[in-house]
């Protein structure tokens, strides 16, 4: 049974038109092997038996030729023949068991090793058997020269033969046999008849092969047919999915252009209502350094409200667009000292409150070599005074004590920005983080304050969308071992 995992993966798995071409032509290959591989067996299969049937078929024959003379001389008694007909009868009788086979059996040649006393009669005729028979062996003509090939072969084999009395083959080229076979009529070994035999199975190895290759053809033709069907069918089945499919990207990408612009433009509204609100804190702010114009100094004056009056320009620029150029976020043009922002905003934003002095204090540490940063000084703006806001409106505690630090790292080239406060912290869930590793209080709509507000929870987020995502700087925030939390920014020079 097929494990359930491996199930899910292959439907999980997409089918193109390339794989199918690819298992295509593997299975057409495959095919193509074991037809090949089978037809070599099936050659081989008949080489094999060919072999044995051509070695039987040769010894059958030359075992059937010596019990034919076998049996005609235990039957006739050749020294009472007297008559001359007689006589011719039985020579043509021999000729005939000896010269049949070399018609009909593709026997090319044979004869008789008989025992000659000091030598070895080679006999291939009926009148010289008949001789050695009747005993006239004087009048035998020993037919050495037309055998010496047979007769080299039997002088290594007549010791074996005529102690075992066996029939011994001797094959020569792959194709011809020379057979040995005891010659004993009257139980008597006398001899050896030899046969040299080619024996000729190639019709039926041709018609077995024959009929193999036809079925061969019409099995393959069939499944060809068959896979050549398949990948039709698949193949079309997948172009129209993969139109279907091509149609759904399309409606897709569409459909993200909308929600991104869409998101773009919900951002754009949330930074406006954010920054609409700093803008009414800082146009007080002016108005009241206005009034004040005839008590305090016009290099002060002229300062703060240049201060004040280019962030309104910056929030007026904003409004324009709802995904800001980076280039007016970040550019070689800008050299902000962070230092004299966050001085700026403490000492003209936050401790402006006339009740500052009852519910909240800073406490200040700037490193002076910290290096500028190629920010524009309001955005900037826009990065720390919603951080030091939430640890002012969240901290829940009488008394606010708020430390802010920058630092300088030489051997690692970075700066940190440190905003701590004594408060309560923040909760643990809004510590978690979110899928994109980002923590929940970073997040969209994300607020620790008590009461419902519908406008609430963008501070964090802006702050963290402007440095993370425009800046390129590192922001998180964790709770302190005793109390109150701390924000830290990285930035790498």
């Amino acid at each position: 049974m097929i494990p359930k995992n491996v199930l899910e993966g292959i439907k999980e798995y997409r089918f193109e038109f390339k794989h199918l071409t690819v298992l295509f032509v593997v299975l057409m290959v495959f095919q193509l092997l074991i037809t090949i591989v089978q037809e070599d067996s099936l050659d081989s299969f008949l080489s094999k038996t060919q072999d044995v049937l051509q070695k039987d078929s040769a010894e059958r024959t030359a075992n059937l030729t010596s019990a034919s003379l076998e049996l005609l001389l235990e039957n006739v008694n050749l020294t009472e023949i007297k008559s001359e007909y007689d006589r011719q009868k039985i020579i043509q009788s021999f000729n005939i068991i000896l010269s049949q086979q070399q018609l009909q059996q593709n026997v090319e040649e044979i004869c008789l090793f008989l025992d000659g006393g000091d030598s070895t009669l080679v006999i291939d005729d009926g009148k010289q058997l008949f001789d050695y028979f009747s005993g006239n062996k004087s009048e035998i003509f020993n037919s050495i020269s037309d055998h010496t090939e047979a007769l080299t072969y039997f002088k290594e084999l007549a010791g074996e033969i005529r102690e075992k009395e066996h029939i011994y083959s001797k094959l020569v080229n792959r194709t011809t046999f020379h057979i040995f076979v005891p010659f004993v009529p009257n139980g008597e070994y006398i001899g050896v008849l030899y046969m040299r035999k080619t024996p000729d199975l190639s019709n039926l190895t041709n018609e077995i092969t024959s009929s193999y290759d036809i079925a061969s053809l019409i099995y393959s033709s069939l499944i060809i047919l068959g896979l050549l069907a398949m990948y039709y069918i698949s193949s079309f089945t997948v172009r129209e999915r993969d139109d279907v499919r091509q149609k759904l990207f399309v409606e897709k990408e569409n459909h993200l252009k909308e929600q991104i612009n869409h998101e773009k433009e919900s951002l754009f509204t949330k930074r406006i209502y954010h920054t609409h609100h700093k803008a009414e804190k800082v146009m007080g702010f002016i108005k009241d350094d206005l009034r004040k114009i005839s008590a305090e100094g016009n290099e002060e004056f002229k300062y703060r409200v240049r201060k004040y009056s280019n962030f309104i320009s910056r929030v007026i620029y904003d409004m324009k667009w709802y995904d800001v150029p980076i280039q007016t976020i970040s550019n070689q043009m800008f050299n902000t000292n962070v230092n004299e922002v966050i001085q700026f905003l403490v000492q003209n934003i936050f401790l402006r409150i006339a009740s500052s002095t009852e519910a909240f204090n800073f406490e200040t540490d700037f490193d002076e070599n910290l290096p500028n940063v190629p920010i524009d000084e309001f955005v900037v703006w826009e990065i720390l005074e919603p951080l030091i806001q939430n640890s002012i409106d969240h901290s829940n505690v009488d008394k606010i004590k708020i430390k802010i630090s920058t630092k300088y790292f030489p051997e690692h080239n970075y700066s940190e920005i440190v905003i701590r406060d004594n408060g309560e912290g923040i909760p643990a869930e809004l510590m978690e983080i979110e899928e994109g590793g980002i923590r929940k209080i970073f997040a969209e709509n994300v607020t620790t304050k008590m009461i419902e507000n519908r406008n609430s929870g963008y501070g964090c987020y802006i702050a963290y969308q402007m440095a993370v995502k425009k800046c390129g700087w590192f922001l998180d925030v964790e709770n302190n071992e005793d109390k109150g939390c701390t924000f830290l920014i990285k930035i790498n020079n």
